[in-house]
């Protein structure tokens, strides 16, 4: 299998998984590796490395700021990772600028920072490397230096000889080590340069555990490898070569997080990952599913205490931070992981939670959420009803008539689902026997003005009763919608001073399937904040969207006024 240090062209047989011994215990496959695992040290045992904001920022659409990179780094710090890779100072001021302000405006409790860069340039010498300098520069106490790995990448793409890159990997990192600085290696492409020279890409791993690096991190470059061959290849290494190994995987088969913990399996005690699992193409080893299957189905202590818990917290807050939506189905963290829809999972929760969970999603800052529909039973209205803080008190006949009315009205069109607000008001309707009413709507209209320049004038005018008085509001917006919602707040808010705290922070129209030839059913869905942290979601359904996006807007303000406590009026 050895190849030697030149291009063998042999290619490593690769054992399938009835080859791999494999014990049915996680932590039994990994106890062996080391005691000291059971105590938490971010810098020692077991390293979670974590890469948001270099690798991470080259997702497509991600563009952070030395601002936003601040931020990120403090949630991570935060979290509890080991390490932070902050970007390769020298190679762009913002990644320089970073190093600088991070080491003056934050006060690190867990991480340490890292600077990422290159070996040196081949013929010459590392004390020397105008990069390497801007390396030590950037004060990081810890480095990481992409190295090749791959014969081929040596050849075509350093240009250089084979022996010449071992030495530049020899020269680099001892250099650093020399000047006081802590050394991780990723050897870039080791994967696929492994299967084609598995002798030159250990060659490469030695010559950086000889020099003195700290960790040689295996990277699946390509993210094309499969956990099996990840196992089989990170065992191997490890027992040729002696070296502390680390893995970076990419998502490229949609593997990332199977194929970083089953290098774990072999014996990598040193994972990369991004928060999210951004990355270029289509990203990186997620940071989040990886550390919950450490802590929670390996045994492994590789956060401070209570971290686990902050989990979900962080994960939507660096994605508040680069501007990309939270993944709603993303496991662990997402807001649909422990979400049950199914009126027979909801009768089994109502038993015991435990027997469609995989964990507690409190251990992650998660928690359980009963979805409303149309496959609704008994127990999901029960336990949906819990959840809102609405006591149905067992009563069979109430439950049945919600189930009926919801599922009645969802072949209407409406979807409760995603309109937790508009379904707590139909089931407090059902138990208190009346609908909560604020105000009365006589009628309303919106004008769409067509002018001759090209413009358009958007007004509406709502007339309404609230306490005995009747209301005439006439508002313009930026589209009928927003005429309307502008029109029922300047006739509310002298009354109901609380709606001058409500934003509507998202709109969504779906037009669903014709019914009668060529009309059609359109379903609106209203997401409403009150600035406090707390938002809620509504939903209207009607032949065509305005009429749809008034009953949304009805519902978010009678549920505003609902959550800010005050008392109908009828």
């Amino acid at each position: 299998m050895d190849g030697g240090a030149g291009h063998s062209g042999t290619k490593t047989e690769i054992p399938n998984r009835s080859q791999i011994s494999m014990s049915s215990s996680p932590s039994e496959r990994t106890g062996e590796l080391d005691a000291s695992h059971d105590a938490f040290d971010a810098h020692d045992a077991f390293h979670v490395f974590d890469t948001t904001l270099r690798d991470g920022a080259q997702r497509e659409g991600i563009n952070l700021t030395v601002a936003d990179k601040l931020t990120i780094a403090r949630h991570l710090d935060d979290f509890g990772v080991g390490f932070i890779e902050g970007g390769w100072p020298g190679a762009n001021p913002r990644d320089t600028e970073f190093f600088a302000r991070a080491q003056d405006e934050i006060d690190f409790k867990h991480a340490q920072m890292v600077a990422f860069g290159a070996t040196r340039r081949a013929g010459g010498k590392a004390s020397e490397d105008p990069q390497v300098k801007a390396l030590l520069d950037s004060g990081a106490p810890v480095i990481t230096l992409v190295a090749k790995s791959h014969d081929r990448h040596v050849e075509l793409a350093l240009r250089t000889t084979l022996d010449e890159n071992l030495e530049m990997v020899r020269d680099t990192v001892s250099y650093l080590v020399a000047q006081g600085r802590r050394v991780f290696v990723d050897c870039e492409h080791f994967f696929d340069g492994y299967r084609a020279n598995p002798g030159y890409a250990k060659a490469v791993v030695r010559a950086a555990h000889e020099a003195g690096a700290s960790v040689v991190v295996l990277c699946d470059t390509n993210g094309g490898m499969l956990p099996a061959q990840v196992q089989a290849i990170t065992h191997t290494v490890l027992d040729d070569t002696g070296a502390r190994l680390g893995i970076h995987a990419q998502d490229d088969t949609g593997c990332a997080v199977a194929n970083t913990l089953a290098a774990v399996d072999a014996g990598a005690t040193h994972v990369q990952c991004t928060a999210n699992g951004y990355g270029e193409r289509v990203g990186n080893s997620n940071l989040f599913p990886v550390v919950a299957a450490l802590e929670l189905k390996y045994g492994k202590k590789v956060l401070p205490e209570g971290a686990l818990r902050e989990m979900t917290r962080i994960s939507h807050a660096i994605a508040e931070v680069v501007n990309l939506t939270p993944s709603t189905h993303q496991p662990y963290v997402g807001v649909s992981a422990f979400a049950h829809k199914a009126g027979l999972h909801a009768s089994a929760i109502k038993v015991d939670p435990d027997l469609y969970q995989h964990i507690d999603p409190e251990l992650v800052g998660n928690r359980i959420r009963m979805l409303v529909s149309d496959m609704a039973g008994r127990a999901s209205i029960e336990l949906k009803g819990k959840e809102l803080g609405v006591d149905l008190g067992g009563d069979r006949e109430l439950v049945g008539r919600v189930v009926a009315r919801v599922k009645e009205r969802e072949l209407q069109g409406y979807t409760y689902e995603a309109a937790d607000a508009s379904f707590e008001l139909l089931l407090r309707e059902e138990a208190e026997g009346r609908a909560r009413r604020y105000f009365r709507v006589e009628s309303w209209r919106a004008i769409v003005e067509d002018r001759p320049d090209g413009t358009h004038a958007n007004e509406a005018t709502v007339k309404l009763w609230a306490k005995g008085e009747r209301i005439v509001a006439t508002a313009e917006g930026n589209g009928p919608v927003n005429a309307l919602d502008r029109a029922l707040r300047v006739g509310l808010e002298r009354i109901y001073p609380q709606l001058a705290k409500l934003e509507l922070v998202d709109y969504k129209v779906r037009i669903l399937e014709g019914k009668h030839g060529t009309s059609s059913t359109t379903r609106v869905l209203i997401s409403t904040t009150d600035g406090s942290g707390g938002g809620w979601s509504t939903v209207g359904v009607a032949e065509n969207v305005i009429a749809a996006s008034w009953g949304a807007l009805e519902d978010a303000y009678t549920y505003g006024l609902l959550r800010a406590g005050v008392e109908p009026v009828e």
